[in-house]
C-alpha cells in the first residue's frame, strides 16, 4: 500500500510541475512549413484580440496575420513539412521583449521629450528630438538582434 501512495504522490507532483510549466509559457499553434538542419520555421496566425469577436465581419479593426517563427532544432525528429505543432516561449521572455520593444522606447522619448521643452521651451523641437532619440536605440537593437535572437528562442512541441 506504501507503493501505491508513493507512486499516486509523485504522479500528482509530475501533475503540478506541467501545470506550473504550461502557465508560464506561451503557445501557438502552426504549421511547420519548412526544416533546415538546426532551424524549424512554423506559420502561425497571429490575431488581435478581437479578431476572434463574433462581430468582427462588421467591424474593420479586426487582424489577423500569417506570421513565420523560427525555432531551433535541438534533437533529431520525426516532424516534416506540414504538420502541425505547438510553438512555445517562455512568458518572461515575452514580457522582456515588451520592454525591449515598447516601453523603455517609450520611456526615453517622455523623458527626451520632457527634457528638451524644458531646455528650449519649444514644442516642436521637443517633440522632434523625442522621435529622433528612437533611431539610435533601434539601431543598437538591430545591432545586437543576434544576439536577442539567441534569448528569445521558441520551443517547438508535436
Amino acid at each position: 500500500m506504501f507503493k501505491t501512495t508513493e507512486t499516486s504522490e509523485s504522479i500528482d507532483s509530475n501533475i503540478d510541475e506541467l501545470q506550473t510549466e504550461n502557465i508560464n509559457l506561451i503557445t501557438h499553434s502552426g504549421f511547420i512549413t519548412e526544416i533546415d538542419h538546426d532551424v524549424i520555421r512554423v506559420a502561425i496566425i497571429a490575431e488581435s484580440a478581437c479578431s476572434s469577436c463574433h462581430a468582427k465581419g462588421f467591424c474593420s479593426v479586426a487582424d489577423q496575420k500569417e506570421k513565420v517563427i523560427e525555432a531551433r532544432n535541438r534533437k533529431p525528429t520525426n516532424l516534416k513539412v506540414g504538420d502541425q505543432v505547438q510553438v512555445t516561449m517562455k512568458k518572461s521572455l515575452g514580457l522582456r521583449a515588451v520592454l525591449y520593444g515598447y516601453f523603455l522606447p517609450f520611456i526615453m522619448m517622455i523623458i527626451t521629450l520632457l527634457t528638451s521643452y524644458e531646455l528650449t521651451g519649444k514644442q516642436g523641437i521637443a517633440g522632434i528630438f523625442a522621435l529622433m532619440v528612437l533611431v539610435p536605440y533601434y539601431f543598437v537593437l538591430y545591432l545586437l538582434k543576434d544576439k536577442l535572437k539567441s534569448q528569445f528562442e521558441f520551443e517547438v512541441k508535436s
